[in-house]
């Protein structure tokens, strides 16, 4: 019967048959209903519209769509269609038996009907051979369909300049795909099911990429060989992948993002959710706070622990391995100003305060432990340090709690002053005992920073060459990282007014970013680093000073890298002052036009810091999301960034090949991903060093074998701060 149907009312034509003949309206198919027959149409597993009548239905669908919407409409989803969509999904269902649930699938495709037939309109009227706009009257054949002020307004659309720009983008993109669909109107649909009743299958559906190929197979009969070399890779794929994957063979072989609410190689009608393929369930709130309490429930066994262990700090710290104990702080009696410090892990600073170092002192009532005195806490330098003997009577634990009350701290960690603990490494590196209990502020600048200032120095001025030289592997020994500069930056801003909203200033010349200014940095910023909290554009403009200085200048690096500023090109400026961003990015493209260079812009998004690596000589824009989403997720910052590569390719004197001049690359790149909420700056920052550590101007697909990993360490985000306190240090200490 659905033969028999098929044939009474069907008949294809071609694009050009149709032309001659005039316009489609499907008199067949009403003839059809009048006579009381009501055509079957029928669908794949994945939703898609087959054959038999699935060609009629879609040729019926768009002769409604030219008689009931008008060519100017410019926006699929105006609601001001609603009553032109009902009128076309009625007179559907009264030719076509079709279920309810299927009107989603017609309204998308009388969208994108209306879409091919606008297309039409203005390639075959409106433009020469050479697609030079041309002024044309209202074609006679399309007179019933179109009045004369819709064409004129029609007209008017397609000579807007912002119509323009986006037409001659999408039509640059197309005219050179690099894998042409070769079957025609058939669509993935029909093509698929034409090739299950060939081979006779039993199968239900075919693989992507299996079809993907197919499409790709002209009159010929034989695929090209780049076609096959992405088939093959793709079976190869299939055997080694999870079932589970998300993300499809075909865009995995292609190297291509996915795209939301696509499935590649399945042509239009299908999505994930067709093909079941879904996404991970949001937890519940009552899932949520279930895992907050366990995971409460383990911080509270790990602070246990930590004060359970609290009582050996003092034996490590009289280790003679561990610490000079020749050099012991000579404590006067009485009531002293006092630093005090923790050997465990490693030394530094945690609190200020007062020794009590008097005969007989009790502390709450309860002989001091061996080897202690009663200082009383004042500040706390890091609050979360726990206490070497935690207090029983007042519950506190860490520094931060015994603010205000008194406490036994192992006496060869106590120094009055300004005195400091040091390591036993030599006599010559033991800093001078003071007989006084106070010294100048210089003498604690030159004791607490010299040292470390000169070897971080040499660390980082020598970083590029420590990495190529040691073939720049990641199985290379790493030093655990300490918090030494942190905590020498820490201890120096206490003598400063930046604590009471005083500010420091780095001058940032004009090589960095392309203009001279002096970069504000305030006691937020500091305590961004210090605190591990989400850091700012002060931070990240101040690090790239610090890469700039210390790996691109004194490797020479400077004439093949560069940067643009944040506060200059971010989403919100995107946003609100789209040309402010695309003058300032072009004009640094144009002033180094001559030769290839990478530039980075650590872009924000509002609450989110990624990188975009960009080489403007090849037009390849590098994609670097430690979150893992892809530039889809920013539609904003994409079109500027293609449009100012465009005006760029424009305005360069060297001219380029047509196909080199096709298309803008953007590369998603597997970079490490953060695992929380906070590191997105660092790990931007992180990509930077990484990529200048090795003078690469490409960025692999999948990271740089040297720094490979699935995620960054602590040590490793700890490096960045470390960088840039020691150069907070230099600049504003020994400057």
């Amino acid at each position: 019967m659905a033969d028999d149907q098929h044939e009474e009312v069907s008949k294809k034509v071609s694009a050009e048959e149709e032309i001659r003949r005039g316009i489609t309206v499907m008199r067949r198919v009403v003839q059809g209903r009048s006579r009381g027959i009501i055509l079957d149409v029928y669908w794949n597993n994945q939703g898609q519209l087959i054959e038999p009548n699935g060609h009629t239905l879609t040729s019926f669908i768009g002769a409604l769509v030219r008689n009931e919407i008008p060519i100017t409409c410019d926006d699929w989803r105006n609601k001001e269609l609603n009553e032109s969509k009902e009128k076309i999904w009625s007179e559907i269902k009264r030719c076509f038996n079709i279920e309810e649930e299927r009107r989603g699938f017609c309204m998308k495709l009388a969208g994108k009907l209306l879409r091919g037939f606008q297309t039409f309109l203005s390639s075959k009227f409106l433009k020469d051979a050479d697609g030079n706009f041309v002024d044309a009257e209202l074609p006679k054949k399309y007179e019933s369909l179109i009045s004369a002020e819709e064409w004129e307004a029609f007209k008017s659309k397609r000579q807007d300049p912002v119509f323009q720009r986006i037409s001659a983008t999408n039509r640059e993109r197309a005219s050179s795909p690099a894998y042409p669909y070769r079957k025609g109107r058939v669509g993935y649909g029909r093509l698929e099911q034409s090739m299950l009743q060939k081979e006779e299958s039993s199968e239900t559906s075919l693989p992507a990429h299996v079809l993907w190929k197919e499409a790709r197979v002209g009159k010929s009969g034989v695929p090209q060989e780049e076609v096959l070399h992405v088939y093959q890779k793709c079976e190869e794929l299939s055997q080694s992948l999870s079932p589970d994957d998300t993300k499809g063979i075909l865009s995995r072989a292609l190297d291509v993002p996915e795209y939301s609410g696509q499935v590649r190689g399945k042509g239009f009608g299908v999505t994930p959710t067709s093909l079941s393929i879904k996404k991970g369930k949001a937890p519940s709130n009552r899932e949520l706070h279930a895992r907050l309490e366990a995971m409460q429930a383990e911080l509270d066994a790990l602070r246990r622990e930590r004060e359970a262990s609290a009582s050996t700090v003092y034996r490590d710290a009289s280790d003679k391995n561990s610490i000079n104990c020749t050099f012991q702080p000579n404590i006067p009696e009485g009531i002293s100003h006092c630093q005090l410090y923790l050997s465990s892990p490693y030394y530094r600073m945690v609190g200020k305060g007062k020794v009590h170092n008097v005969s007989g002192v009790l502390l709450h009532t309860r002989e001091l432990p061996a080897g202690c005195l009663k200082v009383s806490v004042d500040i706390a330098v890091e609050p979360n340090a726990a206490l070497p003997y935690p207090s029983d009577d007042s519950d506190a634990t860490t520094v931060h709690e015994a603010v205000g009350s008194f406490v036994a701290w192992p006496t060869n960690l106590i120094c009055v002053g300004y005195e400091t603990p040091t390591k036993s490494k030599s006599k010559d590196n033991a800093i001078p005992r003071h007989t006084e209990s106070t010294v100048s502020r210089k003498e604690l600048q030159e004791n607490e920073v010299s040292n470390a200032s000169a070897q971080q120095k040499k660390e980082v001025s020598n970083a590029s060459a420590r990495v190529k030289s040691s073939g720049a592997k990641k199985t290379v020994a790493r030093k655990k990282t300490t918090t030494k500069y942190r905590s020498c930056l820490r201890t120096f801003l206490e003598m400063t007014d930046i604590p009471t909203g005083g500010v420091w200033t780095v001058h940032m010349e004009v090589g960095i970013f392309g203009f001279d200014y002096d970069q504000m940095i305030g006691n937020e910023d500091f305590m961004q680093v210090f605190s591990h909290e989400e850091i700012g554009v002060n931070v990240v403009n101040t690090y790239i000073r610090f890469l700039y200085d210390k790996l691109m200048r004194p490797n020479g690096l400077d004439v093949s890298f560069g940067f643009l500023a944040p506060a200059t090109v971010n989403l919100g400026l995107i946003s609100s002052r789209p040309d402010t961003v695309t003058e300032y990015v072009l004009r640094i493209l144009m002033d180094n036009k001559d030769a290839e260079k990478l530039f980075f812009i650590p872009f924000n998004t509002g609450g989110h810091w990624l990188l975009l690596a960009i080489n403007p000589i090849r037009e390849i824009v590098y994609y670097l999301d430690s979150l893992g989403n892809d530039w889809t997720t920013y539609p904003d910052m994409k079109v500027l960034i293609d449009t100012v590569l465009q005006a760029f390719r424009a305005q360069r004197d060297i001219q380029t090949s047509r196909r080199g001049a096709n298309s803008i690359t953007w590369i998603k790149v597997a970079c490490p991903q953060q695992r929380n909420q906070i590191d997105c700056g660092y790990f931007m920052l992180r990509f930077m060093r990484d990529t200048l550590a090795l003078g690469r101007l490409m960025i692999p697909t999948d990271y740089f074998e040297e720094f490979k990993c699935a995620f960054y360490t602590k040590d490793q985000v700890d490096e960045i701060k470390e960088e840039w306190c020691q150069f907070m240090i230099e600049l504003n200490v020994f400057s």
